[in-house]
């Protein structure tokens, strides 16, 4: 098991691309963050709505790691959590190299089981141009690399703020690399 620490929270009541920070965020099984615009059974993010709002919603919860806003942030681009729209942000997960299935048990009793990655949008370049080169890439063999965040659903409800504690549970079986949700 790993184990992170969360860097800050933050959720928005309407559709923006940024969410502001709060002192705390609640989790609500099966919907997401209470709250926010994008909690629902069904999909929640406009453009996935407009395609088919009867599809379950795998992207209740979105999770940045500091690591890469630091890293951002190297490249010339000031970019403070939740600015890129993620709910959670953490410190020392590897949120990328965590496979579909896996749980993150966060604070005393929240829990998230990871989806997916992100599929990072035009918008990111609205928000700072030039940002979304940095998200998004190809490897050598050609293949999308995407490095804008996780999503997640919410299997057990329960407050989190900043400072508490995330242990990674590894599911049974091989590792199911992540893909866009």
């Amino acid at each position: 098991m790993t184990s992170g620490t969360v860097v800050a929270v933050s959720s928005n009541a309407e559709y923006s691309f940024t969410k502001p920070n709060r002192a705390g965020i609640t989790l609500l099984a099966g919907l997401g963050v209470e709250g926010d615009v994008h909690a629902g059974v069904t999909v929640r993010h406009r453009s996935r709505m407009a395609q088919d709002p009867t599809v379950p919603n795998l992207r209740q919860v979105h999770l940045i790691h500091r690591e890469l806003l630091a890293e951002l942030g190297e490249s010339g681009f000031d970019v403070p959590p939740g600015a890129l729209g993620e709910n959670i942000t953490t410190e020392g997960v590897d949120l990328l190299g965590l496979p579909v299935g896996a749980v993150l048990r966060i604070g005393a009793e929240a829990e998230v089981e990871v989806t997916g990655l992100r599929n990072p949008c035009a918008q990111i370049d609205d928000y700072r141009p030039g940002l979304l080169k940095q998200v998004v890439g190809r490897a050598e063999d050609g293949t999308i690399v995407r490095r804008a965040g996780i999503m997640g659903v919410v299997r057990t409800g329960g407050a989190i703020r900043p400072g508490d504690a995330i242990v990674v549970e590894l599911p049974e079986g091989p590792h199911r690399a992540l893909d866009r949700v």
